[in-house]
């Protein structure tokens, strides 16, 4: 069967920028988002998917490159999803990202954003994440220059997955996201590993030794290294950690784990310490956090507590009110605003979070704070609001997906004076907010840009009762 071309279109100019980081052209109606496009390019796109109102493309020749464009700091960039706006300067992401903030409250919420701040930048555009996680592989993703080049390679990598491939690892040599000792420990374990004939996880067959490293750091200069392996091989093990410790004596925390399952994920495994602490500290503002190999938080510590001075700003606490924190995670944004307030009750569906939240709380010796595990939408109810009485200040961080309308009815129905709402994605963010305007103004709007070189932001939004 004869494989179909992919359609070229010629001299395509790039006019807009979508949330999604890609660059929108309209030809004859249709809408073509094109990856890697910057407005006022001039480009030959390549198209992938069509649909009948838009279409997926790529770049296939640059022709007038835009005065927006720089050169990417990154080897990777373009192979590597990490950083899609690399080749676009720092001011001008933030310009991006404070319109798709504007273009999410007009388009879905329906609402005056005239009252929206200037977004919150970072100091530091790079070195900015305090935690990276890079697999392993027998089989890593080839570069258009390896293929052409020919010869032989040593399939054998640890980095990235490849965006829209299912086993694809980039092999990482620099990341330019985690500061410390990451790149240095990555690559001085691909080196071990190769040297000492380590084989490397294969996702397809799901075979291999060596399956995943996650490196966390934090603001207070402490490191952890987290090994998972897929056998119980204990020579090996003990082998390659004596040597990550030998190269990096400054670790507070080694551990691994032996994960056989056909995913990833940890949350159901239990880290073994090697050496050191079964945790890192970390600290936001006055407050310390435990941070163990599974705890949910932030990974832009410096961008957080701007987040989580604005919040406490917004709630506009006078040290009498009781809070309830919806979607409280680890209870960073509760145990921050707890000296605030009388009061402060979270609610998080992940048992685990719940407990770091609770030894959050004791190691800062916090004594007005309460945590509930569970679905906030089937805890919130007039049972749990009857306990601890009515909130005068609700503050709620959802996921992405946004609340669930039986959470905002909830809301609706407390009628607690003030809101605030922090997201990380504005579109479900809007769409709530708007549903919410049934008995909330919008006072004030800011964007926080967690995340440099990437289309991901967060937006904090107050809401007041409406006078009765």
């Amino acid at each position: 069967m004869k494989t179909r071309e992919p359609k070229i279109l010629e001299g395509v100019s790039i006019t807009e920028m979508s949330s999604e980081g890609k660059g929108i052209a309209k030809i004859d109606g249709k809408v073509y988002f094109v990856r890697g496009a910057v407005p006022e390019d001039v480009v030959d796109i390549r198209v992938k998917k069509s649909k009948s109102s838009y279409a997926e493309a790529d770049i296939h020749q640059l022709i007038t490159p835009s005065s927006l464009r720089i050169r990417p700091s990154c080897e990777h960039f373009g192979t590597c999803g990490g950083c899609k706006w690399q080749h676009i300067g720092y001011p001008t992401q933030l310009a991006y990202k404070t319109k798709i903030v504007e273009d999410a409250f007009n388009r879905i919420g329906k609402l005056d954003v005239k009252n929206i701040n200037p977004i919150l930048g970072c100091d530091e555009s790079f070195y900015y994440r305090n935690k990276l996680e890079f697999g392993f592989t027998d089989r890593k993703w080839l570069t258009l220059e390896e293929i052409n080049g020919g010869g032989e390679f040593d399939r054998r990598g640890v980095g990235f997955h490849v965006p829209e491939s299912f086993s694809g690892v980039l092999d990482i040599q620099q990341c330019w996201l985690q500061g410390g000792d990451s790149n240095a420990i990555r690559n001085k374990v691909r080196q071990f590993a190769i040297a000492n004939d380590y084989s490397f996880f294969d996702l397809k067959n799901q075979g291999g030794f060596l399956r995943n490293l996650i490196v966390r750091t934090s603001s207070v200069g402490e490191t952890m290294v987290l090994l998972s392996v897929a056998e119980d091989n204990k020579e090996k093990i003990n082998a390659i950690m004596r040597f990550i410790l030998q190269e990096f004596p400054s670790i507070n925390s080694l551990q691994y784990l032996v994960n056989k399952k056909r995913n990833d994920t940890i949350y159901d495994q239990e880290p073994i310490v090697f050496h050191g602490k079964d945790h890192i500290i970390e600290q936001l503002g006055r407050y310390q956090f435990k941070i163990n190999p599974k705890s949910f938080f932030q990974t832009n510590t410096a961008q957080a507590e701007k987040l989580y001075a604005v919040t406490k700003e917004y709630a506009q606490l006078t040290g009498t009110e009781n809070v309830f924190d919806l979607y409280t995670g680890v209870g960073s944004i509760a145990l921050y605003v707890s000296d605030a307030c009388k009061t402060v009750t979270g609610i998080e569906q992940i048992e685990a979070a719940i407990e770091d939240a609770k030894e959050n709380a004791r190691l800062n010796q916090v004594t007005n704070s309460t945590f509930y595990a569970g679905d906030v939408r089937m805890l919130l109810n007039q049972e749990f609001i009857a306990k601890h009485g009515k909130a005068d200040v609700v503050i709620t961080d959802p996921p992405r997906a946004g609340m669930h309308d039986d959470v905002v009815k909830t809301l609706l129905e407390l009628e607690s004076r003030r809101i605030v709402y922090v997201s990380c994605n504005p579109a479900t963010q809007a769409r709530d907010l708007q549903l919410l305007s049934e008995k909330y103004s919008v006072s004030a709007i800011q964007p926080v840009d967690m995340f440099p070189q990437t289309t991901h932001i967060e937006n904090v939004v107050q809401l007041d009762l409406f006078p009765k």
